[in-house]
């Protein structure tokens, strides 16, 4: 009796406390009695009826995402493996059409997906599909909207987060890409290589027109000196002749003493004799000698002689006249 008595009250205690139940926060759970939908229960402890009422499921109300990767071609034919992430979420106020419309959410979410993903990316080439991966993502949120809205989904966000070209393709893009790289370096080094050329054309043109200045100058400056150098001479009475025969011999001298300041220089002056300086001396003072005689004998011969009487004519006078002009 007793026994009997405990084993009735613990089954009305079990009985008693299975009629309470809790629901977590951004939870739903669905209560059915006998089969068929009574209530949709949210967070809390929660009561129902035991042996009558039960709870059919509970609906998650949390955002959820699906990862999808399909694989494809594209309008160059190049077969490409996208991921795509949905982002979804069941609405607090069609928790009904959640539970009840759609068995398998994830598996209608991916089938929409792979849908609108081969429907757009045959339409891009390879590259396009890299540049307008948020296209297809839009394409995608707005095809799932639509559909899944129905059974009580929402779409959050769809993401193309990957996009994974067969490896041979990836390694001639890499090699395209490596080449119009090395194409630009070559171009740019090309471009340095030219304006150093220019650069230093520019220079040694500067340096050379300098150069020549700097000669020029040079013997401006000679020259100036030479004819100082003789009117001092002409002062204390040696005449032009000597004076320039004494500047050379002097020169002569000059540049026999800078041969020799340069241990390294080959250079040999011919003649270099110690009666060198001497000879040419004499040399060319008798050689301004001889030219100033002959420039006295060139006076003598241009001095003019009397002519002889010729008869008057227009015409001999004509062709005299024409004659001492030439």
């Amino acid at each position: 009796m007793n026994t009997s008595f405990i084993f009735f009250l613990f089954i009305a205690l079990f009985i008693f406390l299975s009629a309470f139940f809790t629901v977590k926060q951004q939870t739903a759970v669905i209560i059915e009695r006998f089969g068929k939908f009574l209530s949709i229960r949210h967070s809390g402890l929660q009561l129902k009826i035991p042996l009558i009422d039960r709870i059919a499921g509970r609906v998650n109300l949390k955002i959820q995402q699906l990862d999808v990767i399909i694989e494809t071609k594209t309008k160059d034919n190049v077969f490409v493996k996208l991921k795509v992430s949905v982002q979804f979420m069941v609405v607090k106020e069609t928790v009904y059409d959640a539970f009840y419309k759609l068995e398998y959410p994830h598996d209608q979410i991916t089938s929409y997906v792979f849908d609108v993903v081969r429907a757009e990316v045959p339409k891009l080439k390879l590259d396009d599909v890299f540049e307008r991966k948020d296209d297809i993502a839009v394409a995608v949120k707005r095809e799932l909207n639509e559909a899944m809205t129905t059974y009580g989904y929402t779409i959050i966000n769809t993401l193309v987060t990957d996009i994974d070209p067969d490896i041979q393709v990836k390694n001639a893009m890499n090699r395209i890409n490596a080449a119009d790289r090395e194409k630009t370096v070559a171009e740019f080094e090309a471009e340095a290589s030219r304006i150093r050329i220019v650069a230093k054309a520019k220079a040694e043109a500067e340096s050379k027109r300098l150069q020549g200045q700097g000669i020029a100058d040079q013997r401006r400056e000679i020259a100036r000196g030479l004819v100082e150098s003789v009117d001092v001479l002409n002062k204390v009475g040696i005449n032009s002749q000597e004076a320039s025969a004494l500047i050379v011999v002097t020169q002569h001298y000059d540049t026999l003493q800078a041969i020799g300041a340069d241990a390294n220089s080959n250079l040999i002056l011919l003649p270099n004799s110690p009666q060198a300086g001497s000879e040419m001396l004499n040399n060319m003072v008798a050689s301004f000698s001889a030219s100033n005689q002959v420039g006295e004998m060139m006076k003598k011969n241009k001095k003019v002689t009397p002519k002889k009487a010729e008869p008057k004519s227009e015409e001999p006078e004509n062709i005299s006249d024409e004659t001492d002009e030439i």
